[in-house]
């Protein structure tokens, strides 16, 4: 690239008739949407699709709708639970001790070896 003797060109697609290749493109419809803390998320929707009522906000994660001035409120959300949060609400200790003993004799079994229970 030294003496200016580098290769110059234009990258693919950077013609200007880019159209009458590939077609005009299809009309759009801007909406914008606010959230309960006031942000504003613009979205660009074709003319023939159903514009949804709800969106969630880019900047919070809140729902938000086209109402500016009566946005919808924020849903609760429940807690994260774990698989062993969900089997200990299910099982009670004894029984988890008796499905232990159970898998641990089947696994001596399959070995071959004694059962320590």
């Amino acid at each position: 690239m030294s003496n200016g003797q580098a290769i110059r060109g234009t990258r693919i697609g950077a013609t200007p008739g880019l159209h009458l290749e590939r077609g005009e493109p299809v009309p759009r419809q801007n909406i914008k949407y606010w959230c309960a803390n006031g942000h504003e998320t613009a979205l660009s929707f074709a003319l023939y699709v159903e514009v949804p009522n709800e969106w969630d906000c880019t900047c919070c994660g809140w729902p938000a709708s086209p109402d500016q001035d009566n946005p919808p409120e924020r849903r609760t959300a429940k807690p994260y639970k774990s698989h062993l949060t969900y089997v200990r609400e299910r099982r009670s200790d004894e029984e988890a001790e008796d499905l232990l003993a159970e898998a641990l004799a089947a696994r001596a079994a399959a070995r071959g070896e004694r059962s320590l229970y």
